[in-house]
């Protein structure tokens, strides 16, 4: 049995340069970082004893004779992609730490440590950036989805990263080296909520990714945010700069279309900025999921009671991309030596 343990993320700048369809023109950044909060999928080949051939379990139970049976996409296009077929059954297990289509990267933390654990059934290691490449393709690719290139990447690698994507179509993950106290300081001015509501990504992706064109001046600005907002990490001056910038940032995103936000979120938002966060955003492709408020220690107590019929979930940073937590080979349960 194989558990593989993958990071959710959060993106501060950049967001939008990471489509390919933006990138491979124009080049792109991110800034993110991934948080204490996972999803774990668990594989094991399925023991011939039963009625199906696979078993997925997800929020919905399968249980199939076939690989092109499974309901799932990404379980059925990461196993046809990496060769498993009926020959022997597979079961997969996901459970997250964090709601689904809610903004944090989740489908794409999914995509990572459901190739990680497969990868490792078939007793094959996979380095972290082929990990995330492998992801974007089947999502891409043989899913046809429309994502971006950034969740897959912080997903694999962990951390606070700046990603950068060139026109050449190749990716790099630089880590932010910053004292501990400056990443200290920085979570202390984060708080993040729950609006209760998901929606699927890919469909505002699609209305987002129709308007790169028209909205290539806010497009350039949001990803030149990534260079100021590093620049002011890496300063020694307060970081209220860096909450300022969150909302130019969120102010550009609704702009590039109308489904990034609603009139719930957009009062949500004038909440906690009534109330003293200086900036923030509503994370993933839009109109819902998890929003993220850049607040001054001394107005947090003022932006949680503002904001009170929401969840607050407390994060921490997180510095491990995903990783295999339990491994017990075959062969282990055989008698056999390990090798």
């Amino acid at each position: 049995m194989i558990i593989a343990q993958t990071p959710f993320r959060v993106s501060f700048f950049g967001g939008g340069t990471d489509y390919p369809s933006w990138y491979l023109k124009h080049g792109g950044s991110v800034l993110s970082v991934t948080i204490d909060k996972y999803c774990y999928v668990t594989c094991r080949y399925f023991p011939p004893f039963f009625d199906c051939k696979h078993r997925v379990v997800w929020s919905k139970i399968e249980a199939v004779g076939g690989v092109e049976e499974i309901q799932h996409p990404l379980v059925r296009g990461a196993l046809t992609m990496l060769g498993f077929d009926d020959s022997r059954g597979v079961e997969v297990h996901y459970q997250g730490d964090l709601p689904a289509r809610t903004g944090m990267g989740s489908s794409s933390s999914f995509a990572v440590g459901l190739l990680k654990s497969l990868h490792a059934l078939q007793g094959r290691m996979t380095e972290r950036h082929d990990l995330a490449l492998e992801a974007i393709r089947l999502e891409q690719e043989v899913l046809q989805e429309t994502v971006g290139s950034q969740d897959q990447m912080a997903a694999a690698y962990g951390g606070l990263n700046r990603i950068d994507f060139r026109k050449d179509g190749t990716i790099q993950a630089e880590p932010l080296i910053l004292p501990r106290e400056r990443v200290e300081e920085l979570e202390s001015n984060l708080l993040l909520f729950y609006t209760g509501t998901s929606r699927l990504a890919s469909e505002i992706a699609k209305t987002v990714v129709a308007n790169l064109t028209k909205h290539q001046e806010d497009l350039q600005r949001m990803q030149s945010m990534v260079d100021e907002a590093i620049g002011i990490l890496r300063g020694d001056g307060p970081l209220l700069a860096f909450g300022r910038l969150l909302h130019e940032g969120w102010c550009l995103k609704r702009e590039l279309s109308p489904q990034v936000s609603n009139p719930v979120i957009d009062g949500i938002y004038e909440k906690a900025r009534a109330a003293g966060a200086l900036g923030g955003k509503l994370l993933g492709a839009g109109e819902s999921g998890f929003m993220l408020f850049f607040v001054p220690p001394e107005r947090r107590a003022d932006v949680k009671w503002a904001l009170i019929d929401l969840l607050n979930v407390p994060f921490r940073f997180s510095w491990n991309g995903s990783s295999i937590i339990h491994y017990d080979p075959e062969y282990a349960s055989l008698g056999v030596k390990r090798p």
